[in-house]
């Protein structure tokens, strides 16, 4: 039995969690009007009860006040004994309750339920006859030649109880029309404010089926006219589903040309091993083989690399070391490093570095961040050209310029060569060879965001390009941390 009634009760609370918002808004606001509604009449009941006793107190008093008048005026005659007022009662009572004198309509006497009759000031209460009809009563003390007297007059209140009575029966029509004219307003109302929310679960639902959409799933939701809470709920969505629509087309695209440029180093790696292991081989194909192996893990080390630096700087948290050093220093020595290169395609490296140019950085990145200008000048210049490097610096900021005679950026494709792995046409004419962006100038831009600078590319296709990077003069400007 215990099990059975825990069940039913599980069962009318799961039913209860199971409603719709719309019902249990509608159900919270009848009760809370239903309650409304109950203290309301409750209250006025109280005050119209206590406003019929003040009104019958003032006409008991009002009733007494020529009767009493008589008394004192003429102690000797039986003026209450005369008395045969419809509805009306009286009896004079001596100061220890003994009835002197009685209303002809009184065949006994007044019954006072319980109140003293030894009283100083006007006392009201109920009471009651003998054939047990109710009647409000007041007990009036005055002062005769003959000694202390009280005067006890009553009303009969079946005409102000069948009032309250009255009152009670239309507070009872009233209260389940007014409870049901409650639900109906609040039903429509709740409706009609609810609707937007239906219409942007609906259309929620539709962008969830859209989201693996290579063209992308947004779409605004529909903001209602007004500006309330809902209309405010909308645009904040929009402006979420906005950011993630553009967020997850990148990221799509990202992991598409990641994992296609780390698919060529591994295509190598394993035709080389399938060529190495078809047959016994000698020492020197070993070697060399081992050699090609070395180059293409090269390769994926870098791209590695390349990535985990990245997504530290998406997250927030690549920290750059602060410590002393001078810019043209470790320009001069990235342009030792790549030298060899150039001078492989005959490519002449012009300085122009100001001296002693001192900055507080990580020279490690600072290096890096060099190195991948220097790479990409030198990887798009053609044989016989030459690359400019030039350092400057004012009281505002440093900057630092790579300048080559390659084969240029076009215009369409200059506001995106930041991106990962960006693969942009070298023409913009006739469809020129592309040029792959890869993640050099990715991490070139994080970098330089973390140092609180920034980059700056002028490009011209078959003239050449020149990046210019632009860094706040003091090194207390560089932020530690993104």
């Amino acid at each position: 039995m215990v099990d059975n009634a825990r069940g039913t009760d599980l069962g009318l609370l799961d039913m209860m969690q199971a409603k719709t918002l719309r019902f249990r808004m509608i159900i919270l606001f009848c009760s809370v009007v239903a309650g409304l509604l109950a203290v309301s009449y409750l209250a006025f009941w109280a005050l119209l009860s206590s406003e019929v006793k003040a009104q019958l107190n003032n006409q008991l008093q009002q009733t007494a006040g020529p009767i009493i008048a008589d008394l004192i005026a003429e102690p000797n005659v039986e003026d209450v004994n005369n008395l045969n007022i419809p509805d009306e009662f009286f009896e004079l009572l001596n100061a220890d309750g003994v009835v002197l004198q009685r209303s002809k309509n009184l065949s006994s006497p007044l019954n006072l339920r319980g109140m003293n009759a030894r009283v100083t000031k006007p006392t009201f209460g109920a009471g009651g006859l003998d054939d047990g009809r109710h009647v409000r009563l007041a007990l009036i003390p005055f002062q005769m030649v003959n000694g202390p007297r009280v005067l006890a007059v009553a009303i009969r209140t079946s005409r102000f109880g069948s009032t309250l009575e009255n009152f009670g029966s239309v507070a009872l029509l009233i209260f389940p029309l007014s409870l049901l004219l409650t639900a109906g307003i609040s039903t429509f109302y709740v409706g009609k404010s609810l609707a937007p929310i239906t219409a942007l679960t609906n259309h929620a639902a539709l962008m969830a089926k859209r989201v693996t959409n290579r063209e992308g799933f947004w779409t605004p939701l529909p903001v209602s006219p007004r500006h309330d809470e809902l209309s405010l709920l909308a645009q904040t969505i929009n402006q979420l589903l906005e950011r993630v629509d553009s967020s997850v087309r990148p990221l799509r695209q990202f992991v598409t040309d990641a994992s296609h440029e780390l698919r060529t180093p591994l295509s190598v790696l394993h035709g080389e091993t399938q060529l190495l292991l078809s047959k016994p081989r000698s020492a020197e194909e070993y070697r060399k083989t081992l050699c090609e192996f070395d180059e293409e893990f090269k390769k994926l080390t870098h791209i590695v690399e390349g990535l985990f630096t990245l997504s530290v700087a998406d997250a927030g948290q690549l920290r750059l070391a602060k410590e002393p050093l001078y810019l043209d220093e470790v320009l001069e020595e990235a342009c030792a490093l790549v030298k060899s290169r150039a001078d492989a395609k005959n490519i002449l490296l012009v300085r122009e570095l100001l001296p002693d140019v001192p900055y507080v950085s990580d020279e490690a990145f600072m290096r890096q961040l060099f190195l991948i200008f220097l790479d990409n000048a030198i990887k798009y210049s053609g044989s016989g050209t030459s690359i400019r490097v030039r350092l400057e610096k004012d009281d505002r900021v440093i900057k630092l310029h790579f300048e080559d005679k390659g084969i240029g950026i076009s215009t369409k494709d200059l506001p995106f060569i930041f991106e990962r792995f960006y693969r942009a046409n070298s023409s913009s004419n006739n469809g020129g060879p592309h040029q792959s962006g890869g993640l050099g100038l990715a991490i070139a831009s994080a970098i330089v965001e973390v140092l609180g600078g920034s980059i700056e590319c002028k490009s011209t296709p078959g003239v050449g390009s020149n990046f210019t990077v632009i860094l706040p003069s003091s090194s207390a400007t560089i932020s530690v941390a993104v």
